[in-house]
């Protein structure tokens, strides 16, 4: 009984997660998206920040909303 519990409570942990890495990764990568195509977008605010940090942000937006949405395909907690 007690392992029962506890596979339930691993299997509860490791979908919980998996949603937590995907819900993530869809928010950073599209603030990536964003970040990068705001011009074209015609995102006053966006269009404001500078070039380099602009692109450079948007660059590491979507390097990790890659890697969290690696993590979430994996799922190996």
């Amino acid at each position: 009984m007690n392992n029962d519990f506890r596979e339930r409570r691993q299997k509860s942990y490791t979908t919980l997660r998996m949603v937590y890495d995907f819900t993530m990764a869809g928010l950073i990568l599209a603030m990536g998206i964003i970040l990068l195509f705001g011009n074209k977008f015609g995102l006053p605010l966006i269009d404001s920040i500078e070039d380099n940090m602009r692109y450079g942000f948007g660059g590491l937006c979507i390097l990790y909303g890659g890697f969290r949405l690696y993590r979430g395909i994996k799922h190996d907690y």
